[in-house]
């Protein structure tokens, strides 16, 4: 799925449905998207192939933002996309959209921002190079 305003997507992942993600409703639970998304966050963080994650320094996620457009019936195969929508000093905030396989469907979409911080202080601290540079463009 191509977004409308040209961004290259950072990382793609799609996802076979399980099962288990439904509700009473017999579509995906709401809880589920979150749990997509999370996936995708740190297979791209992996994928990065340099720290991202230390002893010294770790992300957490900040905040939250979900758009829930159209539910997920099952069976279904989705794509989760991750955007740079901006870089800070300690922190990234990454958009996301979750698709039908043929990106035909916007099922979700919205942002996390992701904050670095000092594990021993809990204070904030410099984004690592990596996650900087690659989101940056």
């Amino acid at each position: 799925m191509s977004r409308d305003d040209g961004r290259t997507a950072l990382y793609r992942l799609p996802i076979a449905l399980r099962w288990r993600d439904l509700d009473a409703f017999n579509h995906v639970n709401n809880s589920n998207f979150m749990t997509y998304l999370e996936e995708a966050r740190i297979r791209w963080f992996e994928s990065l192939g340099e720290d991202w994650v230390t002893d010294a320094t770790a992300p957490l996620l900040a905040a939250v933002q979900m758009n829930y457009r159209v539910p997920i019936p099952y069976p279904s195969d989705v794509v989760v996309e991750l955007f740079a929508d901006r870089v800070g000093n300690s922190s990234v905030t990454i958009g996301h959209v979750i698709a039908s396989a043929d990106g035909a469907t916007l099922h979700a979409d919205g942002h996390v921002v992701m904050v670095w911080v000092d594990r021993a202080s809990g204070r904030p601290t410099a984004l690592p190079d990596v996650v900087r540079r690659v989101a940056a463009g």
